[in-house]
């Protein structure tokens, strides 16, 4: 096995507040790239170099609080989405990669934003998923509408806060072989 690490992470942050009659309502936050900023007003995820043999899942993390100010209480749950992105940047002409990450946050979360992005606002995830340009983001949207949003299925994706892939016992009942019971 010869892994390579990406040049970028990506992670998309979604929350699932309730609405007045208790039906999950998820929402998927997209931040707009700032002026003088590479794509400026491009609505996008979290996105971010890593940095020197920093795991994969903590820089998409410390990318999180970096451009969201979201961490600890605030991430309620952390997902390896399965997914490796890549594409083709002219000012580097080159490819780029980014391994791309979800988290939930609490349903009451709000970012408070950095330089990066001007404006930041949480969108129905099918609205999201129309709304983004690239289809990688788009694939990004899906992975979390289909996969996290039964927790049968969403327990495999599901990482410890140091990056690792839970165990059978951390993930619980939800990973064994059941009926689905719930879905937002």
């Amino acid at each position: 096995m010869s892994p390579f690490r990406p040049d970028l992470v990506d992670c998309w942050l979604f929350r699932v507040p309730l609405t007045a009659r208790g039906i999950a309502h998820p929402e998927i936050l997209l931040l707009r790239r700032a002026p003088g900023r590479i794509v400026p007003g491009l609505w996008q995820c979290v996105s971010g170099s890593l940095e020197s043999g920093e795991r994969l899942a903590l820089g998409a993390l410390r990318e999180v609080q970096e451009e969201t100010g979201f961490a600890g209480d605030d991430i309620e749950a952390v997902y390896d989405l399965d997914l490796v992105n890549q594409f083709h940047e002219p000012t580097m002409d080159g490819i780029v990669t980014a391994a791309v990450f979800a988290a939930r946050v609490h349903p009451h979360a709000e970012p408070v934003l950095s330089q990066e992005h001007d404006a930041a606002r949480w969108v129905a995830v099918p609205d999201a998923h129309d709304e983004v340009i690239w289809p990688g983001y788009r694939t990004a949207i899906e992975r979390i509408r289909d996969d996290l949003a039964v927790p049968e299925r969403a327990a495999w994706f599901e990482l410890t806060r140091s990056g690792d892939r839970k165990s059978v016992e951390e993930r619980g009942n939800h990973a064994v072989d059941q009926p689905r019971t719930t879905r937002w």
